[in-house]
């Protein structure tokens, strides 16, 4: 008989007449079948071939019903077909099944700062200064707790591989620690305990900020941010390897951070591997750009070499149109995050203009406001309605683009983020029989479902979420545990 994973329904007749009550049983828990510890890696060691069937599932060309799908023991898709029923040994998912989410954007630190920034309004600039608080207080050994639970989280929410801009790099006052990468391996090891892939890009700040007298020296917590030089950066960038779980790519923090001066050197290091940057967040920094440099932000990478194909703006929220056609003829993709865009009341950005222009989007949580990539992606739509007041810029398919394949492929995982023979079997089962979904075409899954609705995650062929629980057990205890310290 199939195995049936965990919040699978029957609302499909000729599955076997499956209910709610054969979920429960037939099955191992989770906890045994994965071991009870978190697995060294989403996808460093072989694992049996598995094949899952849904009544729904999401391939290249949309929605389909009835797909088998089977993986090999390294977790890649061997076979993936249609119009079947599931045969024995099958797990069966429930309502939708997705390919896995890209988190193209997260800082895992600023999860601290959730729910505790809105008493006293204020600006950017202001909750800036919560966060360096928060930055103060991390080391290593904090910082893999804190990430561990934060990535888990993020995996109930679909996700299966996140892009972590990083740049908390060193100890109080700068000093390195004696491995200068100590906090980058820190989020390697919690990537890999919470089950999911992630693509480290290693930040360069090096400036205090921008002002029309220059850049500004560094202040205290910043040092912990910056190296030496961009020669100590590109030396210490060079020392990461990545292995079957992690990818490395660099990330320019923003123009307010990098002297104009070391940008083409980034662009040296970065070559062949995803390159990111804050880009126009604020109008602040379009100001001071064009008083220092004479130029926009998006004017002063192009002219250093940075924007092409492999690039990623975050944020993109106050361009000029010259900016948007510049991004859309150098196959930029950018990415956008809009619970922290709305948080930290920075603005619309053009969507519709940068669509027309070309450029790809993807979604990223950023501060991880809230952890549900499924609502992250459906406000790309919704903040181009408020700010346009026109509903469809972005089809409900194309949210499922940025959400997937688009993510993957800025996160330097290309082969990622599709249903198809060839691809890791990353998979997402989505509810569609809940109070939130029940009722919605399937093929406007994304406008509806949020992380209440993600039931099963598979990373690689191995399942990290069943029945909407992660393997590691209770997360809200992991970050109530993990932000103790951080108060």
């Amino acid at each position: 008989m199939t195995d049936v994973d965990q919040g699978a329904r029957a609302a499909h007749p000729e599955a076997g007449g499956l209910d709610r009550s054969a979920t429960e049983t037939g099955r191992e828990p989770a906890a045994t079948r994965m071991g009870r510890t978190a697995p060294t890696s989403a996808t460093s060691s072989p694992v049996p071939a598995r094949s899952w069937w849904g009544a729904q599932a999401w391939l290249p060309d949309g929605p389909t019903v009835d797909v088998r799908l089977v993986a090999d023991a390294d977790g890649r898709l061997i076979d993936v077909q249609t119009g079947v029923q599931p045969v024995e040994g099958d797990t069966v998912l429930p309502g939708m099944v997705l390919p896995g989410f890209a988190d193209a954007h997260s800082h895992a630190f600023h999860r601290a700062l959730r729910g505790r920034t809105h008493d006293g309004g204020g600006t950017f600039w202001t909750w800036r200064e919560a966060m360096y608080d928060v930055a103060a207080r991390l080391d290593p050994e904090s910082y893999r707790a804190l990430a561990t639970a934060v990535f888990a989280e993020s995996a109930l929410a679909g996700v299966t591989c996140v892009g972590e801009f990083h740049y908390l790099h060193h100890g109080p006052g700068g000093r390195p620690y004696g491995d200068p990468n100590a906090m980058g391996e820190a989020l390697r090891e919690a990537a890999a305990a919470a089950g999911i892939r992630v693509t480290l890009l290693d930040t360069a700040y090096l400036s205090g900020g921008l002002d029309a007298d220059g850049h500004q020296p560094l202040n205290e917590v910043q040092r912990r941010f910056a190296d030496a030089d961009v020669d100590a950066w590109a030396q210490r960038v060079d020392a990461l390897r990545p292995d079957a779980n992690t990818r490395i790519g660099v990330a320019v923090h923003s123009v307010r951070a990098v002297p104009a001066e070391h940008l083409a050197r980034i662009g040296l290091v970065a070559a062949g591997r995803p390159l990111h940057v804050h880009l126009s967040e604020q109008p602040a920094e379009n100001e001071a750009c064009q008083a220092v440099y004479g130029c926009s932000p998006t004017k002063l990478l192009d002219r250093n070499g940075l924007l092409g194909p492999m690039t990623t703006a975050v944020h993109a929220t106050h361009l000029s149109g010259s900016d948007v056609a510049t991004l859309g003829a150098r196959g930029v993709t950018v990415c956008l995050c809009p619970s922290t865009e709305a948080d930290l009341a920075d603005g619309l950005p053009p969507t519709g203009p940068l669509l027309a222009a070309g450029v790809r989007l993807c979604a990223g949580s950023d501060q991880h406001v809230t952890a549900d990539l499924l609502a992250e992606a459906r406000g790309i739509e919704m903040h181009e309605r408020l700010r346009t007041g026109r509903r469809g810029t972005v089809s409900p398919p194309a949210l499922v683009e940025a959400l997937s394949p688009a993510g993957h492929a800025s996160l330097g995982w290309p082969e990622a983020g599709r249903l198809e023979v060839g691809a890791p079997a990353d998979l997402v089962a989505v509810d569609d029989y809940s109070a939130r979904t029940a009722g919605t075409d399937p093929a406007q899954i994304v406008m509806t479902a949020g992380t209440a609705d993600v039931r099963t995650v598979v990373v690689g062929g191995r399942t990290v979420v069943s029945g909407g629980q992660h393997v590691l057990g209770d997360i809200g205890e992991m970050l109530n545990r993990s932000l103790k310290p951080l108060r």
